[in-house]
């Protein structure tokens, strides 16, 4: 197999404080500015901050934007396209500079990005897309289906070539979980011995996960094997399947690289997962944040950061979500 290679949490409200709207105005366009700021202020938007991954990834946005200088503070969207665009809203009155963004859905948060742009705000999304190529400066996201299709790959050296599967979706507005399942599915779908049996949404959640898995094992005792799309969904699964008793029948396959499930993989009760890179992710987005407020415009629109797969074979290589130094 062959790897890949390349490339709590502080929750604050935002509160104005007598901060104006940007001098650029509603009517500013796309008009690149001309000043440059060594000290700026820059609002980190995450997703969710339940769930110990994005709460890597916003944290370690938050330190590299200080460790550039620049304040920064961090907001949850909840999962919650609402929530998220409200969030946006109280970021851009307050007189943000920058926004590393962690969108909740690839179509509804557009608009959000847009209405930064026109205000002159740079946004850069981390880990997870926006449908829309002239919002955004920049989107630095893994290579969620080359990473499953790697994971498919060993998915069936693992389970073999005949057997009946499930598998738990992430959230339904999110490339991310469309782009997983592609890649796992181009794999897999090859062998007419492997039958999924079950396909249902856990929203990226590990309850959910583990909700879910119940209702699934009720009706498919004689499962073999889960595919999970995202480390907490993993978690969820497994403790449902621990729970009925089958922990020795039914493998256990994430993606995240989440610390808790590379343990799991150490310990042999997951089989493997995908590691993303979130701390990679994040340094590169406030790095181009601090970029941007001192003058640069020109950034690549889509920068891919590629996914290892860790298995039982090479999880000592890894932990603390990336690879060890």
């Amino acid at each position: 197999m062959k790897t890949l290679r390349c490339l709590t949490a502080v929750l604050c409200l935002a509160v104005p404080l007598g901060c104006t709207q940007s001098p650029a105005g509603d009517n500013a366009g796309d008009a690149p500015a001309t000043t440059s700021k060594e000290h700026g202020r820059v609002a980190v938007v995450v997703s969710t901050l339940n769930n110990p991954w994005f709460v890597k990834l916003a944290e370690t946005a938050k330190a590299r934007t200080e460790e550039l200088g620049h304040e920064a503070v961090i907001f949850d969207s909840q999962n919650n396209v609402e929530k998220e665009a409200s969030t946006f809203e109280n970021v851009l009155a307050s007189g943000f500079d920058a926004i590393l963004f962690n969108p909740t859905d690839a179509d509804a948060s557009v608009a959000n990005v847009r209405r930064a742009k026109k205000r002159g705000v740079p946004v850069f999304c981390i880990d997870r897309e926006i449908n829309a190529s002239d919002a955004a400066s920049a989107q630095i996201l893994s290579d969620n289906y080359a990473g499953c299709v790697e994971l498919g790959q060993y998915f069936v050296e693992t389970v073999g070539e005949d057997g009946k599967y499930a598998e738990l979706l992430g959230l339904v507005g999110d490339n991310n979980t469309h782009n997983r399942s592609k890649g796992f599915h181009s794999v897999v779908d090859r062998f007419e011995g492997l039958k999924m049996v079950a396909q249902q949404s856990a929203d990226f959640d590990r309850t959910k996960g583990l909700e879910v898995m119940e209702s699934i094992l009720q009706a498919n005792p004689d499962l073999n094997a889960v595919f999970c799309g995202n480390d907490a969904m993993a978690l969820g699964a497994y403790q449902a399947i621990e729970g009925a008793g089958k922990a020795d029948q039914i493998k256990v396959f994430g993606f995240d690289g989440a610390e808790d499930v590379v343990r799991s993989i150490s310990d042999g009760k997951i089989q493997a997962t995908a590691m993303q890179f979130p701390k990679r992710m994040a340094q590169m987005a406030a790095e181009f944040a601090d970029e941007h407020l001192k003058g640069r415009r020109e950034f690549e629109q889509k920068i891919p950061v590629a996914v290892e797969l860790v298995t039982p074979e090479n999880v000592s290589q890894y932990g603390d979500y990336g690879a060890k130094e």
